[in-house]
């Protein structure tokens, strides 16, 4: 049994005040063994990230780890890290994962960049390359952001690298069906994996934007596809917990990757 904080929080276009909230946000999960934050932890969207963007050994990633440090707590965030060499005028989109000492376990850098909806983030973000699994808080996790979710051979590809729980980050946009998008795509990708699926949006923030960004709806969903926990649309934080038992048993009644042909 593992303990996940759903870490749904606001996103200001300020890092420290973010940092802020995210330590706040830890305060409230020392239970837990795993805390997920949004993607673009760091900062919210816009053109301004290619300035605010930093390395994983800058003040946001180290002020994440000697939280996760005191309080026993793994994290999973997202944040923005300076593009290398050509790719100066853009950044990667990055999920980092820290273990419960500090230490940065693995960065996975978003591989579907979200050119929809009258959007272009390929024109600030360079494309990730790898499928990412990181062992962290007892588990096998694969590590899923935003738009990717749209994308079902991106979640197989994690299971077949032994992934035992996708955790989703995302600023989820919000707009016509939107949330409808966000919450069906989820359980899709726990229920076709038979997969125990944790996925966590920024909280909505009218009060620092107006740019829609963050439509909450941070979820725990189970290896059928059940909603075991539901946000909602308001900050918060949520300690919910993932039995691999009950995978065991979902996998018996539904052996559905047995049964894969292609």
């Amino acid at each position: 049994m593992t303990t996940i904080a759903l870490c749904q929080i606001p996103v200001s276009p300020d890092p420290s005040t973010n940092l802020k909230r995210a330590k706040e946000a830890l305060s409230r999960a020392e239970e837990a063994d795993l805390a997920i934050f949004p993607e673009a932890t760091l900062t919210r969207y816009g053109r301004r990230i290619t300035g605010l963007a930093e390395p994983l050994d800058g003040p946001f990633v180290a002020g994440l780890a000697e939280a996760a440090r005191e309080h026993g707590t793994a994290v999973i965030a997202g944040v923005f890290e300076a593009g290398p060499g050509q790719l100066h005028d853009r950044v990667h989109n990055t999920a980092v994962a820290i273990d419960a000492q500090g230490s940065i376990k693995a960065a996975y850098r978003k591989i579907h960049l979200f050119d929809s909806f009258g959007a272009k983030e390929s024109d600030l973000v360079a494309r990730g390359a790898e499928p990412t699994v990181v062992e962290l808080a007892g588990l096998r996790i694969g590590l899923i952001t935003c738009y990717d979710v749209r994308f079902p051979e991106l979640a197989r590809a994690l299971v077949d690298q032994g992934a035992e729980l996708f955790a989703v980050i995302a600023a989820w946009g919000s707009g016509p069906l939107k949330e409808d998008h966000w919450v069906t795509l989820v359980r899709a990708r726990a229920l076709e994996n038979t997969m125990w699926t944790a996925a966590v949006g920024q909280a909505p923030n009218p009060a620092e934007s107006s740019d829609g960004y963050g439509v909450g709806r941070s979820m725990l969903v189970d290896p059928l596809g059940v909603v075991r926990a539901d946000l909602g649309t308001a900050p918060g934080v949520q300690v919910v917990r993932v039995d691999q038992e009950w995978t065991a048993t979902a996998r018996a009644t539904l052996p559905c990757l047995e049964h894969r042909v292609l």
